[in-house]
């Protein structure tokens, strides 16, 4: 069964990445704190790539370019090259994740599969009693930041994302056009 995801919103995320971290009792079976799936989830709220590309990165992906940093990759899934500017706090936030796990530069930062992230994430979602939430939960909470924060610009989140066209973006995070969300907010006559 194909379940759809949502996307999630930064209460949700902080509630799920907290609970990874703090470590939580679920069914009688101790879940003990996860720094490593807790960080994979930050990163791809916050970077908007596939949880596939975040397990992947070393950190020589993050590349100096000046006085900021950048991701040059190919995404797994698409295979399309993806360049962007990584924030620098996030950068930070990871440098600080590699030096504290004594990740070398060559090294994957994250050497768990993808199926061990998912089993995790699952329990904790469970636990939690979140329905619609999952790995991609954070991908296209994610994109409806941007879009939200940017005055509700779909083509800035279609380049993000780098989806072949606005109407696959819209559906992705669920939201129209920034015209028809004033239009159904503005048509609200409660009695």
């Amino acid at each position: 069964m194909n379940k759809r995801t949502r996307a999630i919103n930064e209460e949700t995320y902080s509630l799920i990445v907290g609970t990874i971290r703090q470590g939580f009792c679920y069914e009688g079976i101790r879940h003990k704190p996860n720094d490593r799936i807790a960080t994979i989830l930050v990163l791809e709220y916050n970077l908007g790539i596939r949880i596939s590309d975040v397990l992947n990165l070393t950190m020589n992906s993050f590349v100096k370019d000046g006085d900021r940093y950048r991701l040059d990759i190919y995404e797994q899934k698409t295979g399309k090259f993806r360049n962007f500017t990584v924030p620098c706090e996030v950068y930070q936030f990871i440098r600080d994740y590699a030096y504290r796990n004594g990740i070398c530069m060559t090294a994957h930062l994250f050497p768990i599969t993808e199926r061990a992230v998912l089993k995790h994430l699952k329990v904790a979602v469970d636990f939690l009693g979140l329905e619609g939430v999952a790995s991609h939960s954070f991908r296209k909470g994610f994109a409806t930041n941007i879009y939200v924060n940017n005055e509700y610009n779909i083509e800035l989140v279609r380049e993000l994302l780098q989806h072949s066209s606005v109407v696959i973006t819209q559906r992705y995070i669920g939201m129209g056009s920034k015209e028809l969300e004033r239009a159904i907010s503005e048509n609200v006559k409660l009695l």
